[in-house]
């Protein structure tokens, strides 16, 4: 199971990389776009449906980060306040909906990618089917996180910190990613001194 999430972290870590590369490919194309529409009169004719191909596929790959960082956002309060069965029993009410909206996603995603495989897009003539193949990517991605939390819950292998995994707010999310960065700087720190 460590060796498994050490992969996954490393996947993760590549998808970010991912992103990044394409939030700088997008920079640049719409800022080229400007850049020369003003001064010269004329434009990247790619731009805009690059760019707005690049922004989903963003969107759709981040969420996978964020779902394995437990970093999406909702309402805990009530969650919280649980004991420990009642919060079991709400995180696998919950993973079992997620997994069920996925597969209808997936089914849906495959059927438009079909519809559109041969559908070109007006200024780059490649297929349309690119758009929704983000959406089948994240939902195989996600389905075998969500998968894998579950797993994990029924095994009892999860943490009681770990049974809410819904932040109230997006300041919480980072107050908690800088306090464990802290502590295993400190954790780092002591075996040093050893």
């Amino acid at each position: 199971m460590h060796d498994m999430n050490r992969w996954i972290d490393r996947a993760c870590r590549g998808l970010e990389a991912l992103i990044a590369v394409m939030l700088a490919l997008m920079v640049v194309l719409v800022f080229g776009n400007v850049v020369l529409r003003y001064l010269f009169n004329s434009g990247i004719t790619v731009s805009e449906e690059v760019s707005r191909w690049l922004f989903i596929w963003m969107t759709f790959l981040g969420a996978i980060v964020a779902l394995r960082e437990h970093g999406h956002l909702g309402v805990d309060m009530v969650v919280q306040r649980l004991p420990a069965w009642g919060k079991k029993i709400c995180l696998a009410l919950g993973h079992v909906l997620m997994l069920f909206i996925l597969w209808l996603l997936l089914q849906g995603s495959i059927a438009q990618a079909r519809i559109n495989w041969d559908v070109t897009a007006p200024t780059t003539g490649a297929s349309m089917a690119i758009v929704y193949l983000s959406c089948v990517v994240f939902a195989v991605c996600a389905g075998f996180l969500l998968l894998l939390d579950l797993w994990r819950l029924l095994s009892g292998q999860m943490d009681e910190a770990e049974l809410v995994m819904v932040q109230e707010s997006e300041e919480a999310v980072q107050l908690q990613q800088i306090l464990a960065a802290e502590a295993g700087d400190a954790s780092a720190h002591r075996k040093g001194e050893k």
